[in-house]
């Protein structure tokens, strides 16, 4: 077990910005334990996958117990698990509610106090929440009340950790993405995704990871919600 290099944890890490997450923390050597409802072992011995589903606390503990035995330690969290459901308001179900709270709400909740109680104890750490511009700047193109109300509360739960944690070494802080491309949006979507955003694109998973890579090393940073959305946040073109 070696106890010198960093260890992060990322949820949401079987594709998309996840994926794209584990590969950017593995060329900056951290040992990454990487957790999804479904994710495959690999072959990468400072890689571990821990499947399970994030709203549960059995899978956060399982999670932050595996990164303590096999690395000894928690440097960094990268929440990066989440749902999004945009439908009108009227014709969310209690169903689409209880999904939506579980990994957006309880998901963070769970890993994040588990996480965070390791970092508090070594006295530094380093906690990221992936959230949304439509919590700040709502289209109405996509009705999105879920996403607002969930997410929003992790923005809002960024500044309060940070401050919370500010002089016990941990740092708090947020990327707030646009519409990426991921597998979560077919191809035939792009072109009316990308009119959405001022600069007339979608973005590249590599933008966030530039982004929360930017954040893990500005160590003068916390309770920053930093906006990547190709200019949604300033308004709409």
């Amino acid at each position: 077990m070696s106890t010198a290099q960093k260890v992060v944890i990322i949820t949401g890490a079987s594709q998309g910005i996840g994926a794209g997450l584990v590969r950017a923390y593995r060329d900056r050597n951290y040992h990454v334990v990487a957790s999804a409802r479904s994710i495959q072992a690999t072959d990468d011995p400072g890689v571990v996958a821990v499947a399970g589903d994030i709203s549960q606390p059995e899978t956060a503990e399982r999670i932050v117990r595996t990164a303590l035995d096999r690395f000894g330690r928690v440097d960094s969290l990268v929440n990066n698990a989440g749902v999004f459901l945009a439908k009108p308001f009227i014709e969310f179900t209690l169903e689409d509610y209880a999904h939506n709270m579980g990994v957006n709400g309880a998901g963070f909740f769970h890993i994040t106090q588990r996480a965070a109680a390791q970092m508090l104890k070594q006295g530094s750490g380093h906690i990221v929440n992936i959230t949304t511009s439509l919590v700040d700047q709502p289209h109405g193109g996509v009705p999105s009340a879920l996403a607002s109300l969930t997410k929003g509360g992790l923005n809002s739960v960024t500044k309060g950790l940070a401050m919370e944690f500010a002089k016990r070494g941990v740092r708090v802080n947020a990327v707030s993405p646009g519409l990426i491309k991921t597998p979560m949006h077919p191809a035939e979507t792009h072109a009316a995704l990308a009119a959405m955003h001022p600069l007339g694109r979608m973005g590249e998973v590599s933008d966030i990871v530039d982004a929360v890579l930017y954040l893990e090393g500005a160590g003068f940073v916390t309770g920053e919600i930093l906006h990547v959305d190709g200019g949604q946040n300033a308004g709409h073109a």
